[in-house]
Parts: C-alpha cells; sequence; structure tokens
C-alpha cells in the first residue's frame, strides 16, 4: 500500500520561506510522476506544482518563479521550497502521487497546513 507522508508545514510571516517534504513508502521510481497541491478553505484543491519520473517539472503561474519542486531518489522523498510567501499562499498542501496505466492512479498524503500571517 502506498503511503505518502508529508511534514514540514507551519507558521510564517509573509516573505518567509518553508520547505515541505512528502516521504513515500516505497520507491519513487514506481511512479510516473508526484506533486504538490493545495486546498484553501471554501476553495477547490489545485496543482501547485509537479515532477516527472524523468525530472521534468512544471509549476502554476501563481508560484512560478518563487516555488522550486525537487526529488531526492535515495530517499524517496520530494521536496516544496516554498520563498517569498505571501497570504494568499495560506492552504493545506497535499503530496500526490501518480501511476498511468490503463488508467490514472492517484495517491494522496493527508496534508499539511501552511499559514503565512504576520
Amino acid at each position: 500500500q502506498v503511503q505518502l507522508v508529508e511534514s514540514g508545514g507551519g507558521l510564517v510571516q509573509p516573505g518567509g520561506s518553508l520547505t515541505l517534504s512528502c516521504a513515500a513508502s516505497g520507491s519513487i521510481f514506481s511512479f510516473n510522476g508526484m506533486g504538490w497541491y493545495r486546498q484553501a478553505p471554501g476553495e477547490q484543491r489545485e496543482l501547485v506544482a509537479g515532477i516527472t519520473s524523468g525530472g521534468t517539472s512544471n509549476y502554476a503561474d501563481f508560484v512560478k518563479g518563487r516555488f522550486t519542486i525537487s526529488r531526492d531518489n535515495a530517499k524517496n522523498t520530494v521536496y516544496l521550497q516554498m520563498n517569498s510567501l505571501k497570504p494568499e499562499d495560506t492552504a493545506v498542501y497535499f503530496c500526490n502521487a501518480y501511476r498511468r496505466g490503463i488508467r490514472k492512479t492517484d495517491y494522496w498524503g493527508q496534508g499539511t497546513q501552511v499559514t503565512v500571517s504576520s
């Protein structure tokens, strides 16, 4: 069974930085890709950043230039470095992993709260 465990959330002031980690229970090479989503209260879950097994990354426009996604294959961990945080970045951040087959299968972590406030 796939388990994704996020860590690194917390309270930070505007302009500050946080790094989120997502540790997978097995090899992340078993996934076609991984990523980070977020969901603010009353809002839909949205993609923040993704990275494929080949290392290609993509970002939502609202985080380009501020957030960086990376992966450590030896540690089976994906990271999200978040800089220049804004109050509107406040949300629960979820780690996602997926496999493509006959149909796409998604796996989710439990989420970690990020609050940007002075």
